[in-house]
């Protein structure tokens, strides 16, 4: 009989069915794991800039070569380069990232052929600083769409089209203006990191002002679906809140800032979202918000489903020079001695910052896990300012940044030119960190622009070592008391408009309107390049690392666009009364006029000597540093075999699996790879354009690429997106 047979071959073949089958499940759980290792800003939600891929390694990095190159088409021929800082996130084959004008782009991760394209701007045209884009898939999968602000929007994209989903906010948008303090109608807040997701949650900060008149960084949790605002989190308290008494009583009504720009962090397991929030405003003079000024500066834990309060950690108390927490804590564990003496694993937040700290706290409890002491810091000498009289120190680890200076630290380029800083030098108040603000002149060490910026620190989670840039760069803080309403009594509109100018725009973009490229951009010939219209939008919304300033140039519009288009000529009637957005009645103002500048001779040489730029490496279960080299350098000024210049940088270190250490930014265009273990350099190229981005690792079709923004040429102003893979 054959019947039996005929059973056993229907066994066979239900038994090579559930194989191949299980074979098919194996290869698409393995396609989606591979297609899912950078699919959130700085790779995951714990913020940590790893990537568990090993395919290129200390072994062959040296091997790595160009796989594809997408050149972007946003800009007009002619327009200023763009600068880069987008880190891109690959999801199921297909990259997406944002442009240096705000465009967002899906592109084949394999080949770099593009797949759509999405305008915010609806053809005008806008800008301004955009770092990627937020990824987000119902539970079980079945809606997915991509998460960006353009502008002070917040949009929803179909990830297979690039269109507006229509039902989310209203027409597929929500504006980021509402929800804050003040009239929606009449403010501007731009966010420039993308926020984070937490099960159907878009968890946003956002880039406020940082002169006068600045809005609140409010924390607020948006519904991915429907984009509903879930919960607030008043970054400056509300009467009855936790923190209040840290302010003026009615600081609330008017004081800006303490935003988080730079992003967040997410524990799913235990429903924790950490902040990493930037200065109260205004970031010189504090006359008008005396107190800690609680939550800024500081790292603040929340319930991530409510925004309830958990804990925070103050790391500058009433800050006076700028020193934002820049990006997002990073999540590790670490591995400590516990009370018994044995070691226990404890999972912890790490927070490196401008001023060239790094904090570690326990995650559950904000608990410090090195220790902190409050040292006695020197006063204000400026009327109504009242600095806080102690400042946070930890005592490990070390610092990784230059945090004092001497004579001796003085460059010496040529004579004339090393007697003038000694002269400047000694003309300023210097007291080493935290020294305050002064009529004189102040010294700062680091200056605002770090220490660490907002490309953040990396984490290896299977050693805990953090890796860190640093920027080694003084700045000179320079305040002098302005009253605008008086001095433009009696002025031509032009006048005025070069008043505003050389009060706000001029530390950037100097008295002749050269601007300091490629960080500040010349104005001179603006005309050619913009018209009045988009100029004004962009001083008004701000750009790359121009703050927005509604609040300073409402009311006189003319007045500054008379100045800048060079039209004296036409401009002769006095402008109306100036407003200065929502400040303290009668408070008197103080500004620096200097803000973000460097510390140059006359022939524009830095003033400190070399490095400029380091790369750190810092085990945190010891707190001790496992290495650290110059990055970047200056062959201009590089002494002859000398060691690299190091140059400054915004963009942060990615770590991987294959032991290695990928970091770009620095104005020679490099990206490098570094061995992780030894800080040995073991492969560079040198790319078209400023890479002032942090770069990302993923898998595509079986191989690993290394890809990166790279900013615009004049050849191209907008840029590239690089891919990097092994031949």
């Amino acid at each position: 009989m054959k019947k039996p047979q005929f059973h056993l071959l229907n066994q066979h073949s239900g038994l090579l069915i559930s194989f191949f089958a299980f074979i098919l499940l194996v290869a698409y759980q393995t396609s989606k794991e591979e297609g899912r290792t950078w699919s959130v800003y700085k790779a995951d939600s714990h913020s940590t800039s790893y990537s568990p891929l090993d395919q290129i390694n200390t072994a062959n990095v040296t091997r790595l070569q160009p796989a594809w190159t997408f050149a972007l088409k946003d800009m007009k021929d002619g327009a200023r380069p763009g600068s880069a800082e987008c880190n891109p996130v690959i999801v199921d084959g297909v990259m997406y990232a944002t442009s240096a004008k705000h465009w967002v782009y899906a592109v084949n991760a394999s080949t770099g052929e593009q797949i759509w394209s999405f305008d915010p701007f609806a053809g005008a045209e806008g800008g301004g600083v955009s770092r990627g884009v937020t990824y987000w898939e119902s539970e079980g999968g079945n809606e997915k769409r991509i998460l960006v602000t353009g502008g002070d929007n917040l949009f929803a994209l179909d990830i297979k089209s690039g269109k507006p989903i229509l039902d989310f906010g209203k027409n597929g948008k929500v504006s980021m203006n509402v929800g804050l303090r003040d009239d929606p109608k009449t403010i501007s807040v731009i966010p420039t990191s993308p926020g984070i997701i937490f099960k159907d949650l878009l968890i946003m900060g956002a880039e406020v002002s940082e002169l006068y008149g600045a809005q609140p960084g409010y924390i607020r949790a948006y519904h991915c679906k429907t984009g509903k605002l879930v919960w607030t989190f008043h970054t400056i308290p509300l009467p009855g809140e936790p923190g209040y008494e840290t302010w003026p009583k009615d600081a609330y009504k008017y004081a800006g800032g303490a935003n988080d720009w730079g992003g967040m962090s997410v524990d799913t397991k235990r429903g924790m979202v950490f902040l990493a929030t930037g200065s109260p405003t205004y970031d010189y003079y504090g006359a008008d918000r005396k107190g800690k000024n609680l939550y800024g500066n500081s790292v603040v834990a929340l319930d991530a489903a409510t925004g309830k309060y958990g804990w925070h950690f103050q790391t500058v108390h009433h800050d006076l020079w700028d020193y934002d927490l820049p990006c997002p804590p990073n999540l590790v564990t670490v591995k400590k001695d516990g009370p018994d003496g044995r070691t226990q694993k404890v999972d912890a937040v790490a927070q490196v910052s401008k001023h060239g700290f790094i904090f570690v706290f326990n995650r559950e409890t904000g608990e410090p896990l090195f220790p902190i002491e409050e040292r006695k810091v020197p006063a204000s000498n400026i009327p109504g300012e009242e600095a806080w009289p102690t400042q946070p120190f930890p005592l490990k680890p070390k610092p990784f940044a230059r945090q004092f200076m001497t004579e001796s630290d003085l460059t010496h380029y040529t004579n004339a030119g090393h007697d003038s800083i000694v002269k400047k030098y000694r003309s300023m108040r210097y007291e080493g960190l935290f020294t305050p603000p002064d009529l004189k002149g102040t010294l700062m060490l680091p200056g605002s622009r770090g220490g660490a910026e907002w490309g953040g620190a990396a984490i290896d989670p299977t050693s805990s070592v953090l890796f860190v840039k640093s920027n080694d760069s003084p700045e000179i803080e320079s305040m002098k008391k302005v009253d605008l309403e008086e001095a433009s009594k009696n002025m031509s509109v032009f006048q005025q408009g070069k008043s505003l100018y050389m009060t706000y725009c001029v530390a950037c973009h100097g008295k002749d309107k050269n601007g300091d490229e490629p960080t500040y951009p010349s104005l001179i010939g603006l005309r050619n390049r913009l018209t009045r219209e988009a100029a004004l939008d962009k001083i008004k919304k701000g750009a790359g690392k121009m703050p927005a300033f509604a609040s300073v140039v409402k009311g006189k519009d003319k007045a500054i666009i008379a100045f800048l288009y060079e039209r004296e000529q036409h401009s002769t009637s006095a402008v109306t009364k100036f407003e200065t957005g929502k400040t303290k009645p009668g408070a008197d103002k103080y500004l620096n006029l200097t803000a973000y500048g460097h510390f140059r001779d006359p022939n524009g040489n830095p003033a400190l000597t070399p490095p400029w730029g380091t790369l750190s490496a810092v085990n945190l279960n010891t707190g001790e540093y496992e290495w650290q080299v110059p990055l970047g350098n200056d062959e201009k000024r590089q002494q002859k075999n000398g060691p690299e210049t190091g140059q400054e940088g915004s963009a942060g270190p990615i770590v991987t699996a294959g032991g290695l250490v990928f970091i770009s930014g620095t104005n020679d265009k490099n990206l490098r790879a570094f061995d992780k273990k030894t800080g040995k350099l073991l492969w560079k190229t040198e790319l078209p354009g400023i890479a002032n981005a942090t770069a990302c690792t993923y898998m595509s079709g079986g191989k690993q690429y290394v890809a990166l923004s790279v900013g615009g040429t004049k050849e191209n102003p907008s840029g590239f997106i690089m891919a990097f893979k092994l031949p």
